[in-house]
Parts: C-alpha cells; structure tokens; sequence
C-alpha cells in the first residue's frame, strides 16, 4: 500500500512544521477560487463545482489509488468516508453558488464563523480564550461582514459554513486512522464527491467539454482547490487538534488579503492591515494541546 505512515516520506514530513502546511493550504485555498471567478463567465458555478471534483478526483485516483484500501477498512470507516465525500460535493457546490452572488471576502469571513465557534468548543485554557478573542476581533475588523443584500447568497454562505465545520471533523477523523493514510481515504472520498456531485454539475459543465482551454482551466482549478489544499490540511491535522486548526482557519480572510496585495495589487486599508495583525497575534497566542 502506498501509505504515507510506512514510506520514507513519513520520516521527512516531520521536520516540517505543521504550520507550514496550513500556511501552502491556506495560500491555494483562495488562488483556486480566483481562477473559477474567471471560468463563471463561461460556465455555470454548479458546472465549474463539479468540474473541480471530478479533475481532482482523477488526480488523486491516478497518484494515490484509492480503491485499493476499501478492504482495508471496516464499514465504520466506509460510512466516514461517504460521509466525507458526500460533505465534500455539497460543500463545493453552495461555496460556488455563494461566490457567484457574494464577495470573496465576504464568503471566507462567514465561512469563519463555523470553525472559530469550533475553536471555542475545544478550548480549554484562559490564554487560548484570549487567542480566540484576538482572532475574531482581527476578522471583525478585516471582513466587517454585513448581512445585507443578496439573501440567496448568505443562505448559500452559511450553508457552507456548516459543512466546513463538518469538513474538519470528518477530516480529522480520517487524520487519526491508524491503519491507512488519510490521504488514501481522502482520495477516496473525493471519488464519492464526484458522484454525488454529477447529478447537480454534469448538464452546466457541458460547455467546457468543447473548450481545451476552459478544461485547462477547471483542471488548474481542481488541482489547486481540491487537491493541494486538501492533501495539506491532512498533513496538518494529522500533527494539529481539531481545535488548533480550527483557530488557525482565521487567517484564511488574512491571506485572502495577502493574494490580493501580491497578486491584483489591491492594498488594504488601515482597518484592514491592523484587523491582519491582530489576527497574526491571536494565533501567535494560541497554544496547541501538545505544547502547554
């Protein structure tokens, strides 16, 4: 079995910070949905939703091989892993029909609100509290989220919300297995989403079937929101508790905010750039089980 607890790549990954990973998840987290903003105008979000699950479910089947550790699990194990998948396909799909009517911004800071109320429930010491404390008055300060507007698009956005709580618990859950790499069964999970997705996404993906380059583009899509993100989120859970990761997800708005600094040249506000260092001092704060 390609797993990555019995290869010589375990004994590297260890020198490598957890934090590290998170960082490159949270940093493709956002490039990936720049470049579907792009593919809207061409495709629908559910076609460009499904497009990046099936690219990345391909990916992953042909580097991990997925089905090769059904027999290796037991139907406990199955069950989270459907659950996972299924989790995986309606998250993409309401993300994208949230992006299509909301900000980015906007959507990454509600998307914020499950794993920091996340945080809190794991939280069990007065400085973490401050940390906690720190992080959502930094986002307050970086988003000022207002629920105005496009209804539609907020119900979308909260509805992400809730299954990217869902998301880090079932992730951690297959994190921990001790018997088969998380990556494997993430592999397969996303081979779930794609059938559970093709219902929703095949008829609006049609018309990039005709397109190489609209097909280039939802691949690249794929590649960086489904697949780098998430194989570097397994990397981090499987070092991180739940609840440590769950905080560091507040500085997704903050490299959202970087991206667009480096990339479309859009520098913050005052507000802004003192909401970015706040966060950085929350999660500074923060302290993981491990080290206190």
């Amino acid at each position: 079995m390609n797993d990555i607890r019995a290869t010589p790549t375990r004994d590297l990954l260890r020198f490598v910070p957890p934090h590290l990973f998170f960082v490159t998840s949270a940093v493709f987290h956002y490039l990936g949905p720049a470049g579907a903003v792009l593919l809207f105008a061409h495709i629908a979000p559910a076609g460009v939703a499904w497009l990046r699950i099936v690219s990345a479910a391909i990916v992953f089947a042909a580097w991990r091989r997925p089905w090769r550790v059904v027999p290796c699990i037991d139907a406990r194990e199955r069950l989270v892993v459907v659950a996972l998948g299924v989790v995986l396909a309606t998250m993409n799909i309401v993300f994208y029909f949230a992006l299509a009517r909301l900000p980015l911004g906007t959507v990454a800071a509600i998307e914020f609100l499950g794993p920091v109320g996340l945080a809190a429930w794991g939280t069990r010491t007065s400085r973490n509290l401050v940390a906690l404390a720190l992080v959502v008055a930094g986002v307050a300060l970086l988003t000022r989220v207002r629920i105005a507007g496009d209804l539609p698009g907020y119900a979308f956005a909260f509805a992400n919300c809730a299954l990217f709580i869902l998301y880090v618990v079932l992730g951690h859950r297959i994190a921990s297995n001790r018997t088969t790499s998380g990556i494997d069964l993430l592999a397969l999970a996303m081979s779930v989403a794609a059938i559970v997705a093709l219902p929703v996404g095949f008829a609006s993906a049609v018309p990039a079937f005709g397109s190489i380059a609209l097909l280039g583009g939802a691949v690249a899509v794929g590649v960086c929101s489904s697949v780098i993100p998430y194989v570097c989120d397994q990397l981090a859970m499987a070092r991180l508790p739940r609840a440590s990761f769950a905080l560091m997800l507040s500085l997704l708005p903050a490299t959202a905010t970087v991206i667009g600094i480096a990339v479309l040249h859009q520098l913050p506000t005052p507000m802004e750039a003192a909401g970015i260092a706040v966060v950085i001092m929350g999660v500074a704060l923060h302290r993981t089980r491990e080290a206190a």
